[in-house]
This record gives C-alpha cells, structure tokens and sequence, in this order.
C-alpha cells in the first residue's frame, strides 16, 4: 500500500477549493443572485416583494447579506464569501461526523466525496441561501450526535437552534427535518444513548415550538406552490440520477479493487444501526419528500438546488460504502485518490477561469451599454426570466427598481427601457404591436435583451413584422444563457 505524506492531503484540498471555488468567484451574478442582491439592497418589505411569494424573502440569509454588503459591498466577490465561508465549515462537519459514525479516519475521503459532487461545488460560490442552510443542518446533526452521546445540555439546545434555524434560512428544506427524529428514534431504539426519552420528548418540543412561525409560513406556500413552479414533475430516472448513484458505487468499486490490488486482510467495518439510519435519511429524505411532493400534487418542486442539502448524505454514503472493504490506515491513499480524480474531472479545465454559472449577465448589460453610447439613447425591451412576470402582477408599466426586473439594478442599462412579461400574452402581444407601430418603427434602432429562448421568441415575432421588413437584424451575444439583438434600419 502507498504512503500518503501527511501535507498531500491538505494540499489537494487546497487547489480543490481554489480552483473550483474560489476561481469562479468574480464572474457574473446569475438570474437568482441578482434577486439575492436586489433583495439585500431593498429589504424584503420592498412592494415588488410583497406581490411574489412574500414568505421567501423573510428568509434570514438577505438580512446576513444586508449586513455583510453594509460593510464588504455587493460585488460578485463579496457577495458570494458567505456561501465560501459556511461551505468550508461544512467540510469540517462533515469530516466530524464521518470520523464519529463510519471510521476514525474517514474524514478525509468524506470531504473529496463531497468535492467530487458538482452541485456540491456549486453551492459554494452561490449568493443563495442553500450552503447557509447546509451549513446548520450538518451543525445541527453534530450537535445531535453529541447531545445523544453525552447528554450535555448545551449540545442539546444547540442543535434545536441550529435545526430551527435551517427552515428560517429556506423553507424548502422542511423534508431534511425528518433526519433528526430518525435518528433520535434509532438511537433510543438501540438503548445506545444515556438521554432519557422524557429529555428527548422536551428538546423535541423545544424545537418544534420554534418552528411554529415558519411552519405557517411553509403551508402558505405550498398553497401558491403553481405560480412559482418553473419545471415539469419529475420522472423516476430523474430521482435516480439526483442521488448520486454513480459516486457512490465509484467510491465503492474503488475500495474493493483497491483491497484486491494490495491483499487487505482486515475484517470489513460493521456501522452502527443507528449510523446507518443518519446516513441513509440525510442522502434519501430530501429528494425523496420532494419527488413524492411533485408526483402526487402535480406541482413540481423537484429542483437541483432544492435537493443539494442531501449532497453531504451522499458523500457520507459513499464513504459508509467504502468502509465496507478499508481497514485502518488505508484511507489517507484512498483519500488522495479521490481528490486527485476530483480535481481532474470536476475542474473544468477547458477555461482558464470557469464561470460560476452559464449566465452572463454582467457582459450582456455591458452589450447593451456599448450600443446605446454608439449612437444615443434608443429603445431597449427587456424581457423578465421570473416566472412570476405575468399579468395582473406584470404590466408595461411595472414600476422599477423592481424584483422582477432585478438583472437591471444590479448591471444597470442605458435607453428606453420597456418591460416586457416572462412569457407571451394578449396584454404582452398588444403591448409589443403598439411598440412596433410607434416607438420603434419611429427610432433607427432598439434592442431585445434577456435571457436567450426569450429573446429569440420576440426576435422572430418583430422580424415577421412589415415595419421591419427591410431592417438588418443581428445577435450582439449570446452571453452564455442571455442574449441581445439588434434591430437597425437599413
């Protein structure tokens, strides 16, 4: 068996983290990081809030930002550190956790396991609430763990905090909260715990009243649930694929070769029952809930981001599997090759500076700056990517600075902007033909900026328009997923 240097590990996880977090840091907001600014700027009690799921932007997280862009800005750097800072803290809870459940030394291959996921790596350069709300979910299982290990009070009322503040930092991780009750349950079962049921039924209830403000807040929205729904119910291959499978079995497949290849003569790692119910809940609670949510009602929010709280479970998971075939002083190799293969596959080395997301935003607004000052101010329709833009809460004159059209306070345009909805409507078509007959056919030129399958649509309906016939017609992009064209008068 190789020896692994005792440095080689931090090593790796350094470049890991440089280059697929830190590296895509100053690229351009994406759609819903724009939001996350406009809501920080705003406040959440902002009119354009109050009229789109008014329940979502109570979250804690825009206050933490309020207060963070207050001191740093709210530059894409600055804006994005948090979700670094907690998605660090959520390596070292994860490494605890592992080294307490699976092996001793299985902390670092949980980490690489965690690296080795995109939607993992994802989440770390993201001003969204998610590593936030990961951060203290995996706080609040640590906390548990200890609490049930020791009987320490402190631990106790520091997962009930931790675990009540997961569903203030966003409601859609309610289906995660069934890991605590489960593997509470498992441990009482087991008798492995010196906390009496009676102390376990208080700290529950402790939780579950602080919970009581956010619960209402959690069934008002699922009751508008169909006005945000932006994709279709999930199939059962797409649950397949949102578990990891791949990783798991990979990390799996590799430790069994790997004690082949060098003869380990270790008996296999037996887990705890009640280890085996955490990792399980943590990796299936999330995405399962969340399928049988979208299947049943109709309604999906079967969403990748949604689901990204069970990413550490998955790792977790893969680890648990590995241990199955790892004796002791095996894991640093097999720790290094995962970050090594990690680091090959998850790096996007075709760029020298990866974009954090296939958006640009910040180089299309600059576009649209470019052409307005090569021959003054001209008309400029700007489509919204919010699914909520549609009528009654949409309308030509949807007054700005506006959630809906947040893209335009964080890379402000130049022109004569009009606001067009997310999606075509006999009020949106009649606006456009009043335009078309108007101040655009009136102007030399106007522009159609947003998000791409958007800009196309109104791209084509104006070209088969009479006034612009004979008018040339060119793509100033695209920009990754955003796009701008040009209409001129030949």
């Amino acid at each position: 068996m190789p020896r692994v240097p005792r440095w080689l590990l931090p090593v790796l996880l350094a470049l890991l983290i440089t280059r697929l977090w830190l590296m895509p840091l100053a690229s351009s907001f994406w759609l819903d990081e724009t939001a996350t600014v406009f809501v920080a700027e705003f406040g959440s009690h902002h009119p354009s809030l109050q009229a789109v799921a008014p329940q979502a932007w109570q979250s804690w997280y825009y206050s933490m930002i309020r207060a963070w862009g207050s001191v740093f800005g709210f530059s894409e750097v600055a804006t994005r550190l948090p979700s670094i800072l907690a998605m660090l803290a959520i390596l070292a809870l994860i490494a605890r956790i592992s080294a307490r459940l699976i092996h001793p030394e299985s902390g670092w291959f949980a980490v690489f396991a965690c690296l080795a996921q995109p939607g993992f790596n994802y989440q770390a350069a993201n001003a969204r609430p998610y590593a936030l709300g990961m951060c203290l979910f995996a706080a609040a299982l640590l906390f548990l763990i200890r609490w049930l290990d020791s009987a320490a009070w402190l631990d106790a009322l520091l997962f009930a905090g931790c675990a009540s503040a997961v569903l203030y930092i966003h409601l859609l991780f309610w289906p995660s909260c069934l890991v605590f009750p489960l593997y509470t349950a498992a441990r009482l079962a087991t008798g492995k715990t010196p906390v009496s049921p009676a102390r376990v039924v208080l700290i529950f209830a402790l939780w579950a009243a602080a919970l009581v403000p956010v619960s209402v807040q959690t069934l008002s929205l699922l009751r508008e649930a169909s006005a945000h729904v932006i994709v279709r119910p999930p199939s059962l291959v797409q649950f397949l694929r949102s578990l990891e499978l791949p990783l798991i079995l990979a990390c799996a497949s590799g430790a069994w070769l790997a004690r082949r290849i060098w003869r380990w003569k270790a008996p296999p790692l037996a887990l705890t029952s009640s280890a085996l119910v955490l990792t399980a809940a943590w990796w299936l609670c999330q995405p399962a809930l969340l399928f049988s949510f979208s299947r049943l009602t109709g309604e999906s929010i079967f969403v990748g981001r949604y689901l990204d709280l069970a990413l550490p479970g998955a790792a977790l998971a893969a680890t648990a599997a590995s241990a199955r075939f790892l004796p002791s002083g095996s894991w640093r190799p097999l720790s290094a090759a995962l970050a090594v293969a990690a680091l090959l596959l998850m790096a996007q080395w075709r760029q020298l500076w990866p974009r954090h997301h296939d958006s640009d935003w910040r180089a299309a607004a600059a576009a649209v700056n470019r052409a307005e000052a090569a021959s003054g101010e001209i008309p400029v329709i700007s489509i919204s990517p919010f699914i909520e833009a549609r009528p009654p809460v949409w309308t030509p004159a949807y007054p700005l600075p506006g959630f809906l059209y947040s893209y335009l306070s964080v890379y402000p345009i130049r022109g004569r902007i009009y606001l067009f909805p997310f999606e075509n409507s006999p009020q949106a078509e009649s606006f456009a033909a009043a335009l078309a007959n108007g101040a655009l056919f009136q102007s030399r030129r106007f522009l159609i900026y947003g998000w791409g399958p958007q800009v196309r649509y109104w791209h084509e309906w104006f070209s088969r328009r009479a006034e612009f016939s004979d008018w040339r017609e060119h793509t100033l992009g695209p920009f990754a997923d955003v796009d701008v064209v040009e209409f001129d008068r030949n």
